[in-house]
C-alpha cells in the first residue's frame, strides 16, 4: 500500500509545480503594469469624437433623435452625443457630412 502512494505524490507534485510556473507566466504577460502610461488625449480631437464630424447641435435629446431619424432615412448613418455645453450634437462620418447638411437643411424648409 506503501508503494502506491509514492507515484501518486509525485504526480501531484508535478502538477503542483506545472501549475505554479503557468501561474507565474501568466502573472508576467497579464499582470498590472504600473509602468506604462495610460494613454492621453488626442490634441488633435479635443471633444472627442474619434472619426465624427458634428453637422448640428441642438437643445435637447428630442430633437437631436429626430435630426438622426431624418438623417438614417436618407440612408446616412448617424448618431446623437451630449456636448460639452449641454447640448446635443448630431455626429455623422465625414464622407457623409456634406449629403447630411443637405438633408437637413432640406428638411428645415419643408
Amino acid at each position: 500500500m506503501e508503494l502506491d502512494l509514492v507515484p501518486r505524490l509525485g504526480a501531484v507534485i508535478g502538477i503542483a509545480i506545472v501549475l505554479a510556473v503557468l501561474a507565474l507566466l501568466l502573472r508576467w504577460t497579464y499582470g498590472h503594469q504600473k509602468h506604462h502610461a495610460l494613454p492621453t488625449d488626442d490634441p488633435d480631437d479635443p471633444v472627442a469624437t474619434g472619426l465624427l464630424t458634428e453637422v448640428s447641435r441642438v437643445p435637447g435629446p428630442e430633437a437631436a433623435q429626430v435630426l438622426r431619424d431624418r438623417l438614417r432615412s436618407e440612408g446616412i448613418r448617424a448618431t446623437i452625443s451630449r456636448a460639452d455645453d449641454g447640448g446635443w450634437a448630431l455626429l455623422v462620418f465625414p464622407r457623409d457630412v456634406g449629403d447630411a447638411r443637405v438633408v437637413l437643411s432640406r428638411r428645415s424648409l419643408d
